[in-house]
């Protein structure tokens, strides 16, 4: 399973990845994203992964601003400390 992780705060991304290869060591975790900018020009710019993590809020702001500037194909799962 391809994942994209979008979550700002390296702890917790560290913490969301291991508990990823703790369920699935197959796993393939794509990128750790951490603004909404970013996010939109990863997913305007590479294939939509089978599944997204993505934290509510950013450092630059709500990431559901992330869903006016591209489609988003995949599932999410919202995470949030």
């Amino acid at each position: 399973m391809n994942i994209l992780i979008i979550e700002d705060e390296e702890p917790a991304a560290k913490r969301l990845q291991g508990m990823i290869k703790e369920i699935d060591a197959d796993a393939i975790i794509l990128d750790v994203i951490v603004s909404i900018k970013t996010a939109v020009k990863w997913l305007q710019t590479n294939k939509a992964p089978d599944l997204i993590f993505q934290d509510i809020q950013l450092a630059d702001g709500i990431s559901f601003e992330i869903f006016k500037h591209v489609e988003v194909k995949s599932p999410i799962i919202f995470t949030t400390a």
